[in-house]
């Protein structure tokens, strides 16, 4: 119907509007089809409402159902919960109650125990009041006695006096006389004794103990002191060590603190000093300069650096060594170093080293046959002369210094008691200090070993005999065996033979008091009585 009209208008109209005509009806369907458009957008979006109501009434309902059926839950999980603890609070109820119930029992179980000790003692103090009544109805009975025996004795004692014609002072003092004599007599005898049963199984076992360490271990000795002789080629090299004005002798001196004494004695250099290692480098420095021709002063200065640098590469050699051969070790590196100078050093002729090395060879061997700590006792004897190292850089005794160093360089305590004894000054802790003191003994008194002044041997040999002449009955004293033994004559009418074996002990502790010296002593206590008659 649109489109015959449109061809009806189309025949009757003009040109412009068949171009007008398009324009018109595109627009009325342009704006019908908005209108359709817009009206099937309100129906779908009501369509879509409504659903989405009923989804939401529906989600609600749902969740109303949840939530009550959560409610529910809730609830009955709160309900069961609150009986637990319910149950839980009613049976710790009954725990505690039964606990109360048991310390409550406990309690009276207690106090009737109480009351059962408190009725005991009150019967036991009124025994102990009975016993105390009659207790002291004896004693007032004792004491009657002892007055009525009081006065007997009073009477007895004048009637002994009377009879005696002593006062009882006198008697008591008579009494005690003669026990005291009786006493003596009878401790001499005992003394004697226990002497003669200690020589018979002692002294022989010590003998051998000490013979077998001695025969086991003998070091060489040496004689030096305080001066060593330098050979040299020929006479014409004492100029050369002169030098010009003196300049070679004097930078020797200064360099190594020796003296060099140049005499008339053929192809000889004496050098002088107390320190023996600077001899030493001394002695290896003009060795050195004699083999190689040069001798001025600074060659000198630079020879005596490069011996001092060996002296001490030597002095760790010598202590390394001697710690080897003794099984000594674990020293501090500083302890061996003092070690290694005692190489140089010498103790009445006796190389202190050596000797060190020997007696810790002879402790070692006494420890082990006495079954002691032979590592304690070879360690205390091989540094038990340390401190002579540095004895003449450091005032005291060389005990004393080497107990110092020792404790200085974390030795035990039982090794510094063995330094510090080995001559008596400090009372020894240890048994091993007491054989270090023996083996020390031993070394020195060998035959040959030691040599002393003939000073200080006539001094020691008159200070013995004047010890043993002040002791009161002693006749006459000779010191003989070169100081190793005393004989004493005692006076036969003042010392009889008990007494000789108190009086020979007396003089040897005195003797170890106030006198020192090598080995042991003997004191021979000689008693006799000598009857002479003429026939005419």
């Amino acid at each position: 119907m649109l489109n015959a009209l449109l061809f009806f208008l189309a025949d009757s109209t003009p040109s412009w509007v068949h171009i007008l005509i398009p324009i018109i009806v595109g627009v009325l369907c342009l704006v019908g089809g908005g209108a359709i458009g817009v009206l099937v957008y309100r129906h779908n979006r009501n369509k879509k409402v409504g659903s989405a109501q009923e989804q939401a009434n529906s989600i609600i309902d749902f969740a109303k159902d949840e939530a009550k059926t959560l409610k529910k839950e809730a609830i009955q999980e709160a309900r069961e919960e609150a009986q637990k603890i319910k149950n839980e609070q009613e049976r710790q109820f009954r725990e505690r109650n039964g606990e109360l119930s048991k310390q409550e029992n406990r309690m009276n179980q207690k106090e009737e125990a109480l009351d059962k000790k408190e009725e005991l003692l009150l019967h036991k103090l009124d025994r102990i009041d009975v016993q105390q009544k009659e207790l002291i109805g004896q004693q007032n009975e004792l004491t009657k006695r002892k007055q009525e025996l009081d006065k007997s004795e009073q009477k007895i004692q004048a009637e002994l006096e009377r009879v005696a014609g002593l006062s009882r002072e006198e008697a008591k003092q008579t009494l005690v006389d003669e026990m005291v004599a009786d006493a003596r007599k009878e401790a001499a005898t005992l003394v004697r004794k226990i002497k003669n049963e200690a020589k018979a199984s002692g002294e022989q076992k010590a003998r051998e103990i000490i013979s077998t360490a001695i025969q086991r271990c003998a070091s060489d000795q040496v004689s030096e002191t305080t001066v060593t002789t330098v050979p040299l080629p020929n006479d014409e090299m004492k100029g050369r060590l002169i030098g010009r004005e003196g300049r070679n002798i004097r930078a020797l001196e200064n360099a190594t603190g020796v003296e060099l004494i140049i005499d008339d004695t053929p192809e000889v250099v004496i050098l002088s000093g107390f320190d023996p290692v600077r001899r030493q480098i001394a002695r290896i420095t003009i060795e050195k300069l004699l083999a190689d021709g040069r001798i001025h002063p600074a060659r000198i200065e630079e020879m005596v650096e490069k011996v001092k640098r060996d002296m001490d590469v030597t002095i760790k050699d010598e202590g390394e060594g001697a710690s080897f051969d003794t099984g000594v070790f674990g020293l501090h590196p500083e302890l061996i170093k003092l070690l290694g100078r005692l190489k140089f050093r010498t103790s009445y002729g006796q190389n202190v080293l050596k000797h060190s090395v020997e007696v810790s060879y002879i402790a070692g061997i006494m420890a082990s046959e006495l079954g002691l700590d032979v590592a304690l006792a070879k360690r205390g004897a091989l540094l038990h002369d340390i401190g002579k190292a540095v004895d003449q850089e450091i005032e005291g005794t060389h005990m004393q210094i080497g107990a110092d160093l020792a404790k200085k360089y974390k030795e035990s305590k039982e090794v510094v008691n063995c330094i510090a004894s080995h001559h008596g000054d400090v009372e020894p802790m240890t048994v091993e200090a007491v054989i270090v003191a023996a083996a020390d003994a031993v070394s020195g008194a060998r035959p040959g070993a030691r040599r002393e002044s003939l000073e200080n041997y006539v001094k020691r040999l008159e200070k013995l005999e004047e010890i043993a002449n002040s002791f009161q009955g002693v006749q006459k004293s000779y010191a003989v065996q070169a100081g190793r033994e005393i004989r004493i004559i005692v006076k036969p009418e003042e010392v009889n033979d008990e007494t000789t074996v108190l009086l020979a002990n007396e003089i040897a502790r005195k003797i170890e008091s106030e006198l020192e010296y090598p080995g042991q002593i003997k004191v021979n206590v000689i008693r006799e009585t000598r009857s002479v008659d003429f026939a005419k």
